[in-house]
Formats: structure tokens, C-alpha cells, sequence
């Protein structure tokens, strides 16, 4: 399934790749050279917007088989090529008009920002560059999520002007037949599936379901369970290890929107998340009113027992990423053993039903527990190796902080893991 799907949308890329390359070379010179090396820039500039629209447009075909977490990551890469791609561009099309009139590049850059459609691409340069330093790991780590996600949602603005900005620029639509059928294909393509996957879905979804708080169940001081029902959630195609992007409407503001994985497999009455007091909005939710509205998005996420390729499996979570591995417990078959990471006993999520699961099915569960600060360190490759010796015979589930997941994944390709064997969540959306 992820081979297929990461064939299907390379094989995407590369045609367009070619096709716009075409295009260029085929639609004739600019006024000078440089002109002409601007409109190289421009034109793959907005292929890699395109590109980025169908990369957050959470297409359930290319989520359940390579995962939102991944389509993120790369979503975040070519993010960084559009800005350099855009700040180039820009750049060379002052010099070139600099160079045609004679002129400075500053009387230059002010002459073109009175002309419409230099000023709607120098506002959309802008507002990537504002996102570009917003999305920096430095700068990310200081905002609220709340903010941050504010800031990026200006990459609807950068998306309507980059469009209005080619349209009005004509050779870009005008120089042939083909180019004019292919951008405009290519533009509505986009953005249909933006609008279908971010949009029109949720919104079918939450009428036909009409998601409600059923129950608020406290599991410790710090963490609590939330249980929500609604209409004919036997249809809604969940499955264990997945998650949802909740919103709690009445409760908190509408832009407020976390993702948190299901703690428990969907069985077609309730879904049920668990969630530990580390921001505004999870601490919240032990104050939610029964009965009151849920509104969901997904459910996202290749983490599911779909991707499994081997019979024994070992499934590893650190803190409160017990979540979703409690859910896949429950569609657990065979030979399985879980690692559950924790600083202290205390902190362990979900244990007892942990516990229970593994009995019932008759796997192994190790629960590690002490500081990393204080030695520590069971994910070393030969840790690991001691603590599951078979573990390149296994299907590896990987869930928590990032430093744990990066460090088990780091250990598995010591170890000889296959790649298709390795299974991560990340919550790269947060």
C-alpha cells in the first residue's frame, strides 16, 4: 500500500515536472535573459504551491497509506524549496528589469510594485516569508500552537494571490493552447482537493455523524478520557491507531483544534480520546459538558495494523503516546510484545487497561520505567537488542516524544529493521 501510493505520487510529480519544463522551453524567450531565467523560477514556483496544496489537502487515499505525519514532514520541506524558489524569482525579476531599463534595483523594485500583478507577487513573497520564519524550529518552539497555526493560514492568501499574479502575468497562460488547458487543470485540480479534504469532507461528516460528549472520565490527576458518540458511527471509516483533529465548540474557540489519537478502537458506538493537561485545550477538556457538540476532522493516520508485513510485532510507546497503541491492542493478532516508557509507575496512562489487553491475548508487556538523566536508556540498539532479541523479525509500532522515537528509530536502523517494517507517529501536524 505505501509503495504504491509514494509511486502513484512521484509518478505525479515527475509528469508535471516534465510537462512544465516543456512548457518553459517550448513558450519562447522573455525580454532579456534574465527575464527569461525569472520566468524559469516562477513557473516551478508555482508547481511547488501545487504541490503543496495536494500535500495538506488530507486526501484519505494518500493519508491511510503513507500518514499524515510523513505527508507533513514533506510538506514542510517543500515549504523551505517554495521560499528560496520565490525569493529568487523575485530577485531576478527586478535585476532583469533593472538591467532592460537601466535603471537601480530600488527604483526598479518601487516602479513594478505600482504594476497589479507585481504587487500581488511581491505580497505573496511576503506572506511566505513570514510563514518561512514562523515555521523555523527556533521561532516555533516560542508560539502557542494557536498562533503559529493562525500565521499559517495565510497560505491561503499567498494561494490566491501566486494564482491571480500568473493569470494576470498572460505568457504564463497564453503562450499555447496546452499551457492554457494544463495551469488551469492543474490550478482546479488543486484546489478542488484542498476544498474536498479540508472542507466539504469534515463538513459531511459532522452533519451526517452529529459527534456529542457522551462521557468525561478523569484517569488521573493530569489526564482524562473523553468519550463521544453520534448517528451511524458504524459508517465513519476509523480504525485503531488512527486519529482526529478535535474541535470542541461552545468550549473553546473554533480555531482551537488539537490532534489526538483514538485510545480505544472504534467498534461503530463511540470513539474515545485520552489526553494528558499540557495545554489550554487539553486541560480543558475535563470541564466539557455532556452532551455537548464535538466537531471532527479524519480520521487521519497510517498507523494502523494494515501496514503490518511480519507476524510478530513489537510495539513501543513512550507517555501519553499509549494511546493509540492501547487502540491497536485491540486488532492485535500473534506474537507481540509492548515497551511502555514511562519516568515512574505513576505516570503510566491506561495501564490497567494495558495490562488487562496483553494478558487476554497473550502477549509480553515491559514496562521501563526511571530517567534518562539518571543512565536510563533502554532504546540503545544493544537495549533493545536485550530486550526484544528477535526484533528484526517484528513489525515495530513506534509512538511518544520526539526525542524517544527518534532515539527507537535511530536504534531499529542499527539493528537491521527493514524500513517497511517500521511503523511511527509522530503528530507532525502539532
Amino acid at each position: 500500500m505505501v509503495a504504491q501510493a509514494r509511486w502513484v505520487l512521484w509518478t505525479f510529480v515527475a509528469v508535471n515536472v516534465l510537462l512544465v519544463e516543456v512548457l518553459f522551453f517550448t513558450a519562447g524567450a522573455g525580454k532579456n535573459n534574465v527575464l527569461t531565467v525569472a520566468k524559469f523560477f516562477g513557473l516551478h514556483a508555482a508547481l511547488l504551491l501545487i504541490f503543496q496544496l495536494l500535500l495538506i489537502a488530507r486526501l484519505p487515499w494518500l493519508d491511510r497509506r503513507i500518514g499524515m505525519d510523513r505527508l507533513t514532514v514533506w510538506h514542510r520541506w517543500v515549504g523551505f524549496g517554495l521560499f528560496w524558489t520565490i525569493l529568487t524569482h523575485a530577485f531576478i525579476v527586478v535585476l532583469g528589469y533593472a538591467v532592460l531599463d537601466d535603471a537601480s534595483m530600488g527604483s526598479t523594485f518601487l516602479a513594478l510594485a505600482g504594476v497589479p500583478a507585481s504587487l500581488l507577487g511581491m505580497s505573496s513573497a511576503a506572506i511566505v516569508v513570514v510563514i518561512a520564519v514562523v515555521s523555523t524550529r527556533a521561532v516555533r518552539r516560542r508560539l502557542r500552537y494557536e498562533t503559529w497555526h493562525a500565521l499559517h493560514m495565510l497560505v491561503y492568501l499567498v494561494l490566491a494571490f501566486a494564482f491571480v499574479h500568473q493569470l494576470l502575468e498572460t505568457t504564463t497562460f497564453t503562450s499555447s493552447a496546452l499551457a492554457f488547458g494544463y495551469w488551469w487543470a492543474l490550478w482546479l485540480f488543486a484546489v478542488g482537493a484542498l476544498l474536498a479534504g479540508r472542507f466539504v469532507l469534515p463538513l459531511v461528516r459532522n452533519a451526517r455523524h452529529q459527534f456529542r460528549v457522551e462521557a468525561v472520565v478523569p484517569e488521573s490527576d493530569n489526564v482524562v478520557s473523553v468519550y463521544v458518540t453520534g448517528k451511524r458511527l458504524d459508517r465513519l471509516p476509523a480504525r485503531a491507531g488512527q486519529f482526529f483533529v478535535w474541535r470542541f465548540p461552545g468550549h473553546h474557540s473554533w480555531w482551537r483544534a488539537n490532534p489526538f489519537s483514538l485510545s480505544a478502537a472504534p467498534r461503530g458506538r463511540s470513539l474515545r480520546l485520552t489526553a494528558k493537561a499540557v495545554g489550554d485545550t487539553s486541560a480543558g477538556l475535563r470541564r466539557l459538558a455532556v452532551g455537548s457538540r464535538v466537531f471532527l476532522e479524519g480520521p487521519y493516520g497510517a498507523f494502523t495494523a494494515a501496514h503490518r508485513a511480519c507476524r510478530g510485532l513489537l510495539l513501543v510507546a513512550g507517555g501519553v503516546g499509549i494511546t493509540p497503541i492501547r487502540a491497536l491492542l485491540e486488532d492485535v493478532t500473534g506474537d507481540f510484545v509492548v515497551l511502555y516508557r514511562v519516568r515512574d509507575q505513576r505516570d503510566a496512562v491506561l495501564l490497567g487497561e494495558v495490562r488487562s489487553l496483553v494478558a487476554s491475548r497473550g502477549g509480553r508487556l515491559q514496562l521501563l520505567t526511571g530517567r534518562t538523566a539518571d543512565g536510563a536508556r533502554p532504546f540503545t540498539p544493544d537495549g533493545l537488542r536485550a530486550l526484544v532479541p528477535d526484533v528484526a523479525q517484528r513489525d515495530v509500532y513506534v509512538c511518544g516524544p520526539t526525542a524517544m522515537t527518534s532515539a527507537v528509530l535511530a536504534s531499529l536502523k542499527t539493528l537491521g529493521v527493514p524500513a517497511r517494517q517500521v511503523h511511527s507517529e509522530r503528530f507532525a501536524l502539532v
